[in-house]
């Protein structure tokens, strides 16, 4: 995932960990479903570049609503887009550690 390193960004990818995909007890940014995190640093704008665990996903129409919804209330955001992508396909070597853990697979 692409991302840079800054206090505001910090509070965004915060905001990411608060949703969470409905068939494991993860969260997305944990799951390694945001693919691409970018921040505008003048104006705050946000672009997220995420996928789902399966294109089949059920809640595949309310997942990105929800996480434009999550990064909205960071204080400050300025536009928020997020785009839903399935190349490359998410697998589980896309899992970050916590998330290893969370799953009993470390």
């Amino acid at each position: 995932m692409e991302t840079g390193n800054n206090l505001f960004e910090e509070k965004v990818i915060t905001a990411l960990k608060t949703v969470f995909d409905p068939e494991m007890p993860v969260n997305i940014y944990d799951l390694g479903l945001i693919y691409k995190l970018q921040v505008n640093d003048q104006t705050r704008d946000v672009d997220i570049l995420m996928t789902l665990t399966s294109p089949n996903c059920p809640v595949a129409e309310d997942i990105p609503g929800q996480v434009r919804d999550a990064v909205g209330l960071v204080e400050g955001v300025g536009n928020v887009s997020v785009e839903l992508t399935f190349e490359p396909p998410w697998d589980k070597d896309m899992l970050s550690e916590a998330a290893l853990l969370d799953l009993g697979l470390l």
